[in-house]
């Protein structure tokens, strides 16, 4: 029986260790970045940069706490955070929607590569790829329950962004006039300016 468990150990550790490390240093990256866009280059978030903030740095802490409990080996980790990880990578993608129609602009992210949103996909997208990894592995550890809980998990998170989204205060109105660079410049998401055709 011993050796039997044994195996079962170091089986469930091969994925889940990496799935556990990715999700880590993903989401403690995706918090710092979070922060040091607002701290260190003085950009304003907007309520969905705040949601988005929010899940991402709920991520770090779940992941954090469970393990120094448990350890890389424990497939509970990337489990307990897969519902931030939806609802963070549902509302990272609105936000990127609102971008791609035109209905915001938003700043840079870091080192200029894309805009802040679009940067929030990628981290989202790949903490969500870490914390899914983690199911097969939690599956057989603790069995159907395990999937039972990641499904439930999924639901959890849609409901989340949703209600994150409904709840956001609406959009501010476009502006009439072009935005003044030096009065106005684009520190925060905003409407961007339209020219209009009968103008």
């Amino acid at each position: 029986m011993a050796v039997a468990e044994s195996d079962f150990v170091r089986d469930t550790s091969r994925g889940v260790t990496w799935a556990n490390a990715t999700a880590l240093l993903v989401s403690v990256a995706g918090s710092a970045g979070s922060v040091y866009l607002s701290i260190g280059l003085g950009l304003k978030a907007c309520p969905l940069c705040f949601y988005q903030r929010s899940f991402v740095m709920a991520a770090a802490l779940v992941v954090i706490v469970n393990l120094a409990l448990e350890g890389l080996r424990s497939a509970r980790a990337c489990l307990l955070a897969l519902p931030m990880a939806v609802a963070g990578l549902a509302v990272a993608l609105f936000h990127k929607y609102l971008v791609w129609t035109g209905k915001l602009e938003c700043p840079a992210g870091l080192w200029g590569l894309g805009d802040g949103p679009a940067q929030s996909v990628v981290i989202f997208l790949l903490l969500f790829v870490a914390c899914l990894a983690a199911v097969p592995a939690a599956i057989r550890q603790w069995g159907r329950q395990a999937g039972t809980t990641a499904a439930a998990g999924l639901v959890l998170g849609l409901v989340a962004a949703w209600a994150a989204v409904a709840s956001a205060p609406p959009l501010p109105a476009a502006p009439s006039q072009p935005y003044d660079p030096v009065k106005q410049p684009l520190d925060g998401c905003r409407p961007p300016f339209v020219q209009r055709a009968d103008a």
